[in-house]
């Protein structure tokens, strides 16, 4: 991007004036909003406006001569383009959810200097580790500015859509059984009151759902939970009056977004009040009247709801077989299209969805579909737009990740296809991949595995051919929520602590992928269940139940990289998949199923 076209520096410009004018040496950006959502409502997308770059998760800093944007890997190529022109440089780290960004501020921020932040979407457990960084170094922090508010001109206002209930069949539990479920845990703690932020727990805890987020059926919203009522803070307009109704039959009220803060600040001295410091942010818990005793800990719905139950898992794999045939129509579209008409990255993500949408209980996209040919695959994060995106023509390996929201599930999943005629090399990590994700698939582990533990087994096999990848290998995923929901999550950069373990129902995904910067990338993804092995006297076991269905394409394998169990794996693999989406399919989506199945 050319610096003089690009709207960056002026911004940037303006946000050091007002610096100045707050008596600021550097300014902090997260990306975040008071919910510590990964997928942000416009109003807090302040760094993307500030910056420029379009990446998920990411960090600006800036200071009067210094602008930082700190990034893992899977956007370094990404930010670089994105950057470019624009003053800000790209901070490399190495692994999600670094701090390193803190570490530089103590380094270079001067002592007796302030750093601002907005503590309104600043993490409790990042703010604290802020705090006494800066403070060892004799560095002031305020946290009680959003200069967001003086520079954005038409900054977005609270989205403003009405929520709606998520109703039986599909809600296999009623509003008032979880909010006995999370009462019962607030007595074991000995708290009066449970103060909840994250949107997804508060979708399932009162079994409503919105359009507030992209992709995810959630809404902006705080709850205050009493052990007689709870009460929801919500944009004015956002509750109909029936859904309001229904809520008043399980004493749920109704209350204005902006009254969170002050019912934490008004809540009775000596009471006590049970708090996720994972899950709220700095602003809100400085809320907090000092009289209130807070008992810190995970908030009960996040673990409830991570546990699907057995009638929310039939429903599961229904919606995975729905989501299965809408992937042979796509698919036996895509090998009957290319060479004959045109295909882009982005005619694959309008197909894919237009597939998905024919289907029976179909919401949404559970994310931006990536459609990566060739060296646009080795960004596992990328997305191809109307104004940058390739051709799929000539040789190479595409890779397609996409998901979708149905009422009874949320699916994602990720295949490699090869276009023309593919190398060995691709042949060869290809096959690596499908080795580390068979792995993972055919483990078996005690029940109240930390899940980070579970990562390396997928890695192994990459890492015997001297290959690695620099993302997680599974997250949560929720029950027509959130694409990625915790606690557990399969990953090296995640701390193996008990809040992490492994327990029966909990749906994660399956994601190992190696790439190749500038050539291609390759990614295998299927979810998995959690579900019984065995029990002796040992304790009890747990396996995965393969949920996703979809063929995995035999042609970018090679066979002798596999040994018999892995190819026993694939074969019974692609004969359940047949088996469980022929009577969904017919006529071409029929015919690509069978030959994507047949067994090698």
């Amino acid at each position: 991007m050319d610096r003089m076209s690009s709207p960056i520096p002026a911004r940037i410009a303006q946000l050091r004036q007002a610096m100045t004018a707050q008596r600021l040496a550097a300014y902090l950006v997260p990306s975040a909003d008071p919910h510590l959502s990964e997928y942000l409502p416009g109003r807090w997308q302040g760094r993307r406006w500030l910056s420029g770059f379009n990446g998920s998760v990411g960090t600006l800093v800036v200071t009067q001569d210094f602008a930082g944007l700190w990034a893992d890997s899977r956007y370094w190529v990404q930010a670089e383009a994105e950057l470019a022109g624009t003053g800000i440089e790209l901070m490399k780290i190495p692994a999600v959810g670094g701090s390193q960004h803190i570490d530089w501020l103590a380094a270079n921020v001067p002592a007796g200097k302030t750093v601002g932040v907005d503590g309104a979407v600043l993490g409790l457990a990042m703010g604290r580790t802020l705090d006494a960084a800066l403070q060892a170094n004799n560095i002031a922090i305020r946290t009680d500015i959003d200069l967001l508010d003086s520079v954005w001109p038409d900054r977005p206002s609270l989205p403003i859509s009405a929520i709606y209930e998520h109703l039986p069949p599909y809600a296999t539990q009623s509003r008032a059984e979880r909010l006995a479920l999370v009462r019962k845990e607030m007595m074991a703690k000995g708290a009066q009151y449970h103060f909840v932020s994250t949107v997804d727990d508060l979708a399932w805890l009162f079994n409503l759902r919105g359009d507030d987020v992209s992709y995810n059926p959630v809404f902006i919203a705080h709850a205050l939970i009493g052990m007689g009522s709870a009460t929801l803070f919500l944009a004015e307009g956002k509750v109909p009056a029936d859904v309001a109704a229904a809520l008043a039959k399980d004493r749920v009220t109704i209350a204005a977004y902006a009254e969170a803060s002050p019912a934490l600040a008004a809540l009775p001295a000596h009471s006590t009040l049970l708090l996720d410091p994972r899950r709220i942010t700095l602003g809100l818990r400085q809320a907090v009247a000092p009289g209130v005793k807070v008992v810190e800990a995970i908030n009960p719905s996040t673990f409830a709801k991570s546990r699907k139950s057995s009638a929310e898992a039939q429903y599961v794999r229904a919606a995975m077989e729905q989501d299965g045939a809408a992937l042979c129509e796509f698919f036996s579209w895509l090998e009957g299209a290319l060479g004959k008409e045109r295909v882009t990255e982005v005619t694959i993500d309008e197909q894919i969805c237009a597939a998905r949408a024919r289907r029976p209980g179909f919401v949404s996209p559970s994310f931006a579909t990536i459609a990566g040919f060739k060296g646009n695959g080795a960004m596992p994060h990328y997305r191809a737009t109307e104004e940058s995106h390739a051709v799929i023509e000539g040789n190479g390996l595409l890779l397609i990740d996409s998901g979708g929201q149905y009422l009874g599930g949320t699916t994602d999943i990720t295949r490699v296809v090869p276009v023309g005629s593919i190398t060995a090399a691709e042949k060869r990590d290809f096959t690596l991949v499908l080795k580390g994700m068979i792995a993972l698939s055919m483990v078996q582990f005690p029940r109240g595995t930390a899940s980070p533990r579970l990562d390396a087994i997928a890695r192994a096999p990459i890492w015997a051919g001297g290959v690695d990848y620099g993302h997680g290998t599974g997250h949560g995923v929720g029950y027509f929520l959130n694409v990625h929901e915790g606690p557990q999550s399969i990953s090296p950069g995640t701390m193996p602590e008990p809040h992490t373990a492994m327990e029966l129902g909990m749906i994660t995904s399956n994601e190992p992928g190696i790439y190749r910067p500038g050539r291609w990338g390759v990614r295998i993804e299927n979810l998995v269940l959690n579900v019984p092995a065995e029990t002796n006297e040992f304790g009890e076991f747990i396996k995965f139940e393969t949920l996703t269905l979809c063929p995995i394409d035999t042609r970018c394998i090679d066979k002798t990289l596999l040994r018999a169990d892995e190819v026993a794996w694939l074969n019974d693999y692609h004969a359940m998949v047949k088996t469980r989406l022929e009577s969904l399919v017919e006529g071409p989506a029929k015919n690509w199923l069978y030959a994507r199945t047949a067994a090698i």
